[in-house]
């Protein structure tokens, strides 16, 4: 079932012309609150919130502090406890709300949340990461096989889409710091940089960062190992990946990294858009 236990009562929100998103992959949402997470998040005042790897079960999560004052919220729990999750949380009400993709061995693991206002679509995405072996490896390009037929196939709808979350793929050498020595890495590989090339180049669909952020060193994830935090030895994994008709609607995007609540950093973008006009 979809968790929204506990639904407060909200007013009924009008909408502005302005839409800002935020996406981010707690790295376990128990451990993100304890380091102010929900804080921060009460500050930026977002419309919809995408978080990725939450890593509870919903009956884990009956604090308050998990259902934002405000906010109709909801979570798509992987399986296997302390494992995967993603959640969408949001001011307006949805039309629908999609819990998983359709496919089953994706479902199971909480992967994909969806969240439809009209004719806008935003959904919340955890790739899989190779990094813990081939296996994963071999799930992570069966899921991305599959995927970009979907999304070319979505692409020739009228709807406008936005994918928030963590892509485990850094795109082009700019979007990470050590890109020599981690060509023959997970996240970096060339059928994973190369699989991004279609989906922007080929089938249509835009990296909203990038459009009004051009700059090296703009990262969203570090390693735990070393000093890779303090010496911005990071990766862009994170994305808000748009239709193309939501291009011009980018007003701008920043990535926060005063304070770390997890290895990857929150991603936020504003666009020009009233949500249900979109």
């Amino acid at each position: 079932m979809l968790c929204n236990s506990k639904p407060p009562i909200l007013k009924k929100i009008v909408p502005t012309s302005n839409l800002r998103v935020i996406t981010c992959n707690l790295n376990g949402i128990r451990a993100a609150a304890k380091k102010g997470f929900f804080d921060w998040l009460a500050s930026q005042n977002p419309d919809v919130v995408c978080l990725q790897e939450t890593k509870a079960q919903q009956h884990q999560l009956t604090d308050p502090i998990f259902h934002p004052e405000g906010y109709h919220c909801y979570y798509h729990d992987a399986e296997k406890k302390g494992y995967s999750g993603v959640a969408l949380y949001t001011r307006y009400e949805p039309d629908e709300v999609i819990q998983g993709i359709g496919w089953q061995d994706i479902d199971c693991e909480g992967r994909y949340l969806e969240a439809r206002f009209g004719k806008l679509y935003i959904i919340s995405l955890y790739l899989h990461s190779g990094t813990a072996g081939s296996h994963r490896q071999d799930l992570k390009f069966s899921f991305m096989e599959r995927f970009l037929p979907y999304l070319q196939k979505r692409l020739k709808s009228t709807q406008n889409i936005i994918i928030c979350g963590d892509w485990n793929i850094a795109h082009k050498q700019i979007d990470l710091k050590n890109w020599r020595t981690n060509q023959k890495h997970s996240g970096f590989l060339p059928e994973e940089r190369e699989w991004l090339d279609k989906l922007f180049d080929e089938v249509g669909f835009v990296d909203s960062f990038r459009v009004v952020n051009q700059e090296e060193g703009q990262y969203t994830w570090w390693s735990h190992r070393g000093k890779a935090w303090e010496n911005n030895t990071g990766w862009r994994i994170d994305y808000q990946i748009i239709t193309p008709a939501l291009k011009s609607k980018i007003k701008q995007a920043s990535i926060y990294k005063e304070q770390r609540f997890s290895d990857h950093a929150p991603l936020l973008i504003d666009y020009k858009i009233k949500i249900n006009d979109a």
